[in-house]
């Protein structure tokens, strides 16, 4: 009755019945048929022939159906509560205020910085009101003077105001804060990381400034540069694998133990829970041993190596804290960098702490705080070089870097592969397929740069270029015609 049923499957869909008869024979339904891969239709093509089954194939059809679709459901309201944004100015003082009224009754304008800085340097002064004018003035017409001229090639000039000192820059990593120990990598690679926009520095740096009340207590700073730095299983004990008795012994260093603030217990919990040696660790005559839970030398290799790296404390990433006293208090240096982590530290200020890297600036801080992450750390870098460049070059470029909301690498996966022209692109690298893709989408180059218009030959719209000028002879009195 089952073999009848099932070659009545495929006769109503006008499959021959012997060879349908052939088919439930050899253990072929019709649900195995329809679904059949490419080694059971070599074998069913053995049993009928290559005409036959391309005749039940054409009959079947084969598809596979495709899994009901489950009604989506409402997506649950999210109810916004509204909050004031922090002032992040503060509000002008009353000798702010004063000069920003005397800019105003002559009709002149000063940015805000300009007059917070003129509010610093006149702290404690008594300059009276003729005085103050007369310096305004002066410092709006030195502004003025020092504001860029409409269509002038500040991408150039940038460009060449930071590429020609960085022909002078050396190529070598230097000790960092005066500490051996420690490297950080400067100079002209260092520019580069950053203008490439690198998610990991060649020498990640952290600059862990901490709380007023523990900043001046060495021994505060101590078990808090203790609790940042990594610290595994290999930095405070001895491990043996003894192949013997299949088993690993940790012997552990009290001195260092000590110094990290651990206790036996400690170190014995985290073994436990680590990936790997679950429940495998106890204490035996002072020292922990690991069993190895299979007869293999393998296994017992693996977890020699697992128990080793386990880690005890501190933050993922940092491998070194160095402390040192910097401005009559103590900072705390490391080697490797966690952003996100070490500002969730309670004793941590989280003003002053900062990282080398701008990627990672980035993704805790936002985009303001990359741009001024790379702005800070290019002058840094030409600074430490004693190399002096406007700081108005390096904020154009990190304003390039960063003005739509992301951080961007001046290079082909960035800025320069990004261009609007076609020819821009074009020539600076891969010069055919950029040619060959323009072509095939029907790209239009309006030349409106600066590269385009020198390939083409045409005056560059910068400058004088920027302007049309049309000279109008006088006519001359009296008709004179010579």
């Amino acid at each position: 009755m089952v073999a009848k049923g099932a070659v009545a499957v495929f006769t109503r869909k006008g499959v021959d019945e012997k060879v349908a008869k052939e088919l439930v024979d050899n253990g072929y339904t019709y649900t195995k048929v329809a679904r059949a891969d490419d080694k059971t239709l070599r074998k069913m093509e053995k049993i009928l022939g290559e005409k036959k089954l391309k005749k039940v194939l054409s009959a079947i059809k084969t598809k596979e159906r495709a899994p009901k679709k489950k009604a989506a459901k409402p997506p649950k309201k999210v109810k916004v509560s509204k909050k004031e944004l922090p002032s992040k100015i503060d509000p002008p003082g009353a000798l702010e205020q004063k000069m920003a009224k005397m800019l105003a009754k002559s009709g002149m304008e000063l940015p805000r910085a300009v007059l917070q800085e003129f509010v610093a340097r006149l702290d404690g002064v008594d300059m009276p009101d003729k005085l103050l004018d007369k310096v305004l003035k002066l410092a709006h017409e030195r502004f003025e003077g020092h504001k860029i001229d409409p269509n002038e090639s500040v991408g150039i000039i940038a460009a060449q105001s930071i590429g020609e000192p960085g022909t002078q820059m050396t190529m070598r990593t230097f000790h960092y804060a005066g500490v051996a120990e420690m490297n950080v990598t400067l100079g002209l690679p260092r520019l580069i990381e950053i203008v490439d926009a690198r998610r990991v520095p060649s020498t990640p740096i952290m600059e862990i400034h901490l709380a007023e009340d523990i900043r001046n207590d060495l021994e505060k700073v101590r078990a808090m540069a203790s609790d940042v730095e990594r610290t595994s299983v290999i930095d405070i004990a001895d491990v043996e694998t003894d192949i013997g008795s299949m088993e690993v012994k940790v012997k552990l260093d009290k001195r260092k133990m000590e110094r990290k603030s651990l206790t036996p217990e400690d170190v014995l919990k985290r073994i436990n829970k680590a990936k790997g040696l679950k429940g495998l660790a106890e204490m035996r005559e002072g020292m922990i041993v690991v069993k190895c839970d299979e007869p293999s030398f393998k296994k017992l290799l693996r977890l020699s190596e697992d128990t080793k790296y386990t880690p005890i404390k501190g933050i993922e990433g940092i491998h070194r804290a160095v402390i040192r006293k910097v401005g009559g208090h103590y900072v705390v240096y490391t080697e490797g960098s966690n952003l996100e982590k070490v500002l969730e530290m309670d004793q941590v200020d989280k003003t002053l702490t900062t990282t080398n890297s701008t990627l990672e600036i980035f993704e805790v801080l936002g985009i303001e705080a990359a741009r001024n992450s790379i702005i800070n750390e290019a002058t840094k870098t030409l600074e430490e070089q004693g190399l002096t460049v406007d700081i108005r070059h390096i904020m154009l470029v990190s304003d390039l870097m960063t003005n739509d909301g992301d951080v961007k690498a001046i290079g082909r996966h960035g800025i320069s592969g990004r261009k609007s022209s076609v020819l821009a692109r074009a020539a600076f690298e891969i010069t055919s397929a950029h040619l060959l893709r323009a072509g095939m989408t029907g790209e239009v180059d309006a030349l409106e740069g600066v590269v385009e218009n020198i390939i083409v030959g045409q005056p560059v719209t910068v400058g004088t270029g920027a302007v049309n000028l049309i000279w109008t002879p006088a006519k001359k009195k009296g008709g004179d015609k010579t």
